[in-house]
């Protein structure tokens, strides 16, 4: 009874120390395959954590803005010396900046100086270059600058075109889809409507970037002029004398413009009267003189012119 007894807690003893090997080995096994996993996800947790830092600690890039879009137009005066040649080397300047002449005029005034305008236009990249130069060619008159940002013309521009042509393409798909004859024909006018809407779109966005390219340059060049004698404010003798003979000059010729005028009148005037005093007035009628007699003075008595004696005086008529 005792060796069963015996047997059976020996038994029992081996079991449970096979079972504690066993539940050792068992958790070495564990803790050696959960050991690489753990490693790996600290490593990537690491690396997250390191990238997260570096991404913080690296400078942040610039956010890329739109381009601008600048219209720049300048006007310069310039007085040179031979406006020929620095017309030449404006003109020289501008093509190597490669740019071209739009307009040129050139004139003479008063025979004694050249004046010159030309119209330049050149890449936006090498206006203050062309500029600088232009302005250095003579003595600087005057000059004026302007600069004027379109950016949000042109975007607006540039948006109604990509709404235009997708109106458009709706409408062709429509117009392959339509069937009947009325829908075909109102379709067809909505899409001549829309593409007319979009060339003028396409014109003004043309229009916008030839002005936004290429930068323009009024250049006027004129020479200085040639010195004359100087002469004094105050009119002198020979001034007076000049202006005299020139107001009679022009009297004169006022004068015979005047009698020019009046002669045709004139002449008919003495024609009449040589007809009237040498052709009518002989044969009009002679009136004879009825005029009568003066009556003969009678002396008086008394009167001494008539011989008589008597002193008394004159007597007239009814007097005794």
């Amino acid at each position: 009874m005792r060796a069963r007894r015996t047997f059976a807690a020996l038994l029992l003893t081996a079991s449970l120390a096979v079972a504690g090997c066993s539940g050792g080995a068992s958790d070495d096994k564990g803790e050696s395959a959960a050991g690489p996993a753990a490693r790996e996800g600290a490593a990537g947790s690491a690396a997250d954590r390191a990238e997260s830092d570096a991404q913080h600690a690296a400078p942040k890039k610039p956010v890329s803005l739109a381009p601008a879009h600048i219209i720049r137009t300048a006007a310069l005066e310039v007085e040179v010396a031979d406006a020929q040649k620095a017309l030449a080397s404006a003109r020289s300047a501008v093509e190597m900046a490669g740019g071209h002449v739009a307009d040129e005029s050139t004139e003479r005034i008063d025979d004694t100086h050249v004046a010159s305008r030309v119209v330049l236009r050149v890449p936006q990249e090498k206006y203050d270059e062309v500029l600088s130069t232009l302005a250095g060619t003579g003595r600087l008159l005057s000059r004026k600058a302007d600069a004027k940002d379109v950016t949000d013309q042109v975007v607006d521009v540039e948006s109604r075109i990509a709404t235009q042509r997708a109106s458009v393409a709706r409408v062709r798909a429509l117009m392959d889809r339509a069937t009947k004859l009325d829908d075909i024909v109102a379709l067809e006018g909505q899409l001549s409507s829309r593409q007319a809407d979009l060339e003028s779109l396409l014109a003004q966005q043309a229009a916008l970037k030839d002005r936004t390219t290429l930068a323009t340059i009024t250049l006027s060049l004129s020479e200085k002029e040639k010195e004359e004698e100087q002469r004094d404010d105050d009119p002198g003798f020979m001034d007076a004398l000049g202006g005299g003979w020139d107001a009679l000059v022009a009297t004169g010729r006022w004068a015979g413009v005047v009698i020019g005028a009046v002669a045709p009148f004139a002449a008919v005037l003495v024609l009449l009267y040589a007809l009237w005093r040498w052709g009518v007035r002989p044969r009009l009628p002679r009136r004879a003189a009825t005029t009568p007699a003066a009556p003969a003075h009678l002396p008086w008595p008394g009167d001494s012119n008539a011989g008589g004696t008597g002193s008394g005086p004159a007597r007239g008529p009814g007097q005794d």
